[in-house]
């Protein structure tokens, strides 16, 4: 799947991607050729017309995946039962309050990851505002919710745009956030953590691997992290 000849060219690729493979990074990073980016027709990219761009929330919609910033700190949509894996590697067993009361969460992570519980699904920049971030107000919003991405506390679980008095779409999407909990329902609390996160870390190489068998072992490592 993933070789010089991969062409996207439609919402349906990237749906199809998400499905068959059950990981699509967005960007370019570590591993050549792991891209939506470095695969998607000219064509079709930033066009008068919809293309990647805005098809992520769609994607997002119709697979039912998890899209976050996950490696390498960027973004990567990740199927449903790889995310669980995911999630259950970078969390080592932890919930959010269990890390927060041993230490391993900052205040400032634990007062954000509280907000986007409470308010998911929410659009960034409401959470900006009743957070408290801003010009003159905290800083480091994006630091922190990309550190709870990466960790697999928070996702991002749809885009919406604004749209003006004649209702035209207009502006970038804007990320909505949510806890996986959240997004995936009560399963997902109770599937999490069904086995040893080193089992779930060799699951989830063992499916780089098949996806990317012309990277060495130690690469993949390193792109998976935790």
């Amino acid at each position: 799947m993933w070789n010089n000849e991969l062409k996207i060219r439609t919402m349906d690729d990237m749906v199809r991607i998400v499905e068959e493979d059950g990981i699509l990074p967005l960007f370019t990073n570590s591993i050549p050729g792991f891209s939506l980016e470095e695969h998607v027709d000219p064509s079709v990219w930033f066009t008068e017309e919809d293309g990647p761009w805005e098809w992520k929330g769609p994607v997002i919609r119709e697979t039912g995946c998890a899209y976050a910033k996950l490696f390498e700190n960027k973004a990567a949509f990740v199927r449903r039962d790889l995310y669980l894996h995911l999630a259950n590697l970078r969390r080592d067993g932890y919930d959010f309050d269990a890390r927060f009361d041993d230490g391993m969460a900052s205040f400032r992570d634990k007062e954000l990851f509280e907000l986007i519980d409470l308010r998911s699904p929410a659009l960034s920049r409401d959470l900006k505002a009743e957070g408290g971030y801003g010009k003159d107000g905290k800083k480091g919003f994006e630091t922190l919710v990309t550190r709870l991405q990466r960790q697999c506390y928070v996702l991002i679980s749809d885009f919406a745009y604004d749209v003006d008095r004649h209702g035209k779409r207009y502006g970038w999407g804007i990320g909505v956030y949510s806890t996986p909990e959240k997004f995936f329902g009560p399963s997902f609390r109770r599937e999490v953590y069904g086995c040893a996160p080193e089992e779930s870390r060799e699951i989830l190489l063992d499916r780089l691997g098949e996806m990317l068998p012309h990277v060495k072992r130690e690469k993949l490592i390193r792109f998976l992290g935790k």
